[in-house]
């Protein structure tokens, strides 16, 4: 059976989002370890850490997901811009490690015209040198892209490409974005789109490597390589699209995380809500 969640905000410390996701009646939840658009951040506190672990298992909130801060580039060909991002990447892995969570979700990168390959080596040779100099087990999940600008990642066998350059590459898990994909052209909406999406997924990586989806609908149009979140159901995905989603025997057992807009406390239970329904009874 789905697990259904959001992204929430740390503000106040970790534990206020552990209290937000059991107010709201989340399953599981994303969070960032940081202020998500610095590379510098302060040490977590131990003791912050052990009460959010804590609260987490009391609550049987799981998976716990922290996303990647939003400057973090580990495709990018400028040396310092690299190395600070790297730098930032290994962080990220030890912070999850120190708050126990599940997964660390990054966004492979944008390879600045320097090329896809180019910029997928980056990619793998910053994922194995982050492992490797942090010593974290936490998985990194890699986050299918809308295609806009020169961002990698936009199709499944890109993603394939830079799990087969890392070292680390057989561990590697992947989140799929509805929003993203939609974005980039998989028509996620239709059951016949979504047999070619999930056919393609399995083909190029393996089902078995698909951790979570980021539940987003979109403003953007099919193949427009926007990444423009919208309500669940208030998009061009919709509450058809979401259902068929929901319904897909692939998919049906799987986190479901929502980064949909939140203009007001009453978006993200409103947001919530239509995404149990698309699923059905018994959710």
């Amino acid at each position: 059976m789905a697990r259904f969640g959001m992204h929430l905000s740390i503000a106040g410390g970790f534990t206020n989002a552990t209290s937000r996701a059991v107010e709201l009646g989340c399953d599981c939840f994303q969070i960032f370890s940081r202020n998500p658009r610095t590379l510098r951040a302060k040490p977590i506190d131990r003791g912050a850490a052990d009460a959010f672990r804590s609260a987490v298992a009391q609550a049987g909130l799981e998976p716990v997901v922290v996303h990647v801060n939003y400057l973090v580039n580990v495709a990018s060909p400028k040396d310092e811009t690299y190395e600070a991002s790297v730098s930032a990447l290994t962080d990220e892995l030890l912070r999850a490690e120190i708050l126990g969570a599940d997964y660390l979700v990054l966004h492979p990168g944008n390879h600045l015209g320097s090329g896809v390959e180019a910029g997928s080596e980056r990619i793998a040779r910053a994922i194995d040198r982050a492992y490797e100099d942090s010593g974290s087990s936490v998985m990194i999940s890699l986050e299918n892209m809308a295609g806009a600008g020169t961002e990698i990642g936009v199709s499944f066998g890109e993603l394939r490409s830079i799990c087969d350059l890392s070292e680390r590459g057989k561990s590697l898990g992947i989140c799929f974005d509805t929003c993203h994909a939609y974005g980039a052209g998989y028509d996620v909406s239709t059951d016949r789109g979504l047999d070619r999406t999930l056919g393609e997924l399995d083909a190029e990586i393996g089902l078995d490597r698909l951790m979570f989806v980021h539940a987003n609908d979109s403003k953007g149009q099919l193949g427009a390589a926007r990444d423009r979140h919208e309500h669940i159901g208030e998009g061009l995905i919709g509450v058809a699209g979401f259902r068929a989603i929901l319904r897909r025997k692939e998919l049906r057992d799987l986190p479901f995380i929502l980064e949909t807009p939140v203009n007001s406390p009453d978006d993200q239970v409103r947001d919530l809500a239509a995404l149990r329904a698309a699923a059905g009874e018994g959710y």
